[in-house]
């Protein structure tokens, strides 16, 4: 059977779960934003739910967090339920792999009808500001309807269906601005038509299962549809219903789906709007203009919001866990040996502070790591700095890393740099340090026992695994060990 991706049967699951807390109340200005932010740095935070929200009607929601805990993000995997990031990197090694490769065997399969028919607007009584869009931060340019959505686009002269992720901010009642920035696959479509000279279609869910929105905002391969990779996560097609205008499909079980077209020349200013490392890094820019013209969706309909913010942020955890298993079978393809674990660390927006566990073997082995995975890839864009650690030190855990770094290396011996690496306009360092071809540099810092010491390294003064384990297990219950 096909899967309409209906956020509600997730939402049921994670209620079970204990997984989901409901709040009442809270204001789409401002204070619903603060709330989520706030609720994602908190240790065993819940999906937050957004009901009766001053000036919309009950059932008018919008919900966050929803991909920020190894629990919730592993349930919308469909992988072996855990509360361990570790266990969900492990089973995530190789996966992209497959699933693209079993992508085309799962194409979507158009239905008749879905929830998402159950309300239908037409043109002349469109008003997107019937939707409780969050202004989410105080230095916002406005609105924003769109975060954790998918945008449904086609290629101008072939059947590619691209489903990206781009914010959309509110312009008005009729009108969004979608941000497809250079070089990503709703854009290079996007130019097709600009040069044609036609109308370019657009579809925008604005909620559904959260896999909707956490696959179509990675790098699925050029010229393959989300719909189809989807598909192979699920091991069964995506049920599809088609818009009305532009004939593009999405999940018949939608949350709220905005159809229409961005007009050739159609452009007004959009933003500031905050990046993935936690930044404003370019003020309000003109943008493509969407004309919305026809609207359907739910019965008390919820809007997936995930807005960037200073990490950890509602998505960075989701982008950790997939980057830190995609650079581990590189630095395993690299032919990089006893790899114990790696960790693209939140704080760097999964990107610029990545840190990879080892068991020496050789000398130089630590440095070879480190100058792979700096320069994979995978991490190639926007990294900044790599630190490669021993085995006993887990990669994920900020403060052993920096334990490691503070008490295993030598600022002169053991910090490598690379200059003239991979740079973009989103780094905000670039303010600084402008180059006409957007270059940055990287640091390598080996934080292992040095090679020739290791056996007569000073030992770690601490309990052992073993005594620890048989003092959890004694005290454990009165001290939450």
């Amino acid at each position: 059977m096909p899967n309409s991706l209906d956020l509600r049967n997730w939402l049921d699951a994670m209620k079970q779960a204990e997984n989901l807390k409901v709040l009442r109340g809270a204001d789409w200005n401002l204070e619903l934003g603060a709330i989520s932010e706030m609720n994602v740095k908190q240790a065993g935070h819940p999906a937050l739910l957004f009901d009766e929200i001053p000036g919309y009607p009950d059932g008018h929601r919008v919900l966050t967090c929803t991909t920020s805990s190894p629990y919730r993000l592993s349930s919308i995997l469909r992988a072996t339920q855990t509360y361990q990031h570790r266990e969900l990197v492990q089973w995530l090694r190789g996966k992209p792999k497959e699933w693209q490769s079993r992508a085309a065997n799962f194409p979507p399969v158009a239905v008749e009808t879905g929830p998402v028919f159950e309300n239908v607007v037409d043109k002349e009584h469109v008003n997107i500001l019937d939707f409780p869009s969050p202004l989410w931060h105080e230095g916002d340019g406005g609105r924003y309807i769109g975060t954790g959505c998918a945008v449904v686009t086609r290629d101008y002269d072939s059947d590619w269906v691209n489903v990206g992720t781009y914010r959309v901010m509110v312009h008005d009642e009729t009108h969004v601005g979608l941000d497809m920035v250079s070089g990503k696959h709703g854009q290079i479509q996007y130019q097709k038509y600009v040069q044609a000279g036609e109308p370019f279609p657009v579809c925008i869910v604005i909620g559904a299962d959260p896999l909707c929105y956490l696959i179509s905002g990675i790098e699925v391969p050029y010229g393959m549809c989300e719909w189809n990779y989807i598909g192979a996560i699920l091991d069964e097609p995506v049920a599809v219903v088609h818009g009305e205008l532009t004939g593009l499909p999405f999940p018949s079980g939608a949350e709220i789906v905005l159809e229409g077209f961005i007009y050739p020349g159609d452009t007004r200013m959009e933003g500031p709007f905050g990046e993935f490392h936690g930044y404003y890094q370019a003020g309000a820019k003109p943008t493509s203009v969407m004309s919305v013209e026809r609207v359907y969706y739910r019965n008390q309909p919820i809007i997936v919001g995930s807005p960037p913010a200073k990490p950890p942020n509602d998505y960075s955890y989701s982008k950790a866990v997939m980057r830190s298993a995609l650079l581990f079978d590189a630095l395993l393809a690299a032919g990089v040996p006893g790899v114990e674990g790696v960790w693209a660390h939140e704080i760097g927006g999964a990107r610029m502070f990545t840190v990879a566990s080892i068991k020496q073997r050789y000398a130089g082995h630590a440095r070879q790591c480190g100058h792979v995975l700096s320069q994979c890839g995978v991490a190639a864009y926007m990294g900044r700095y790599v630190v490669v650690v021993d085995d006993d030190i887990d990669p994920a855990n900020l403060e052993e890393v920096m334990w490691a770094v503070a008490t295993r290396s030598d600022p002169v011996y053991d910090i490598d740099f690379i200059q003239n690496a991979m740079g973009s306009k989103n780094d905000p360092m670039s303010v600084a340090y402008k180059s006409k071809a957007m270059f940055s540099s990287r640091a390598i810092i080996d934080a292992c026992r040095p090679f020739d010491h290791i056996d007569d390294f000073p030992p770690v003064a601490q309990a052992s695994q073993k005594l620890q384990e048989e003092v959890r297990e004694r005290w454990g219950h009165l001290l939450k060990l």
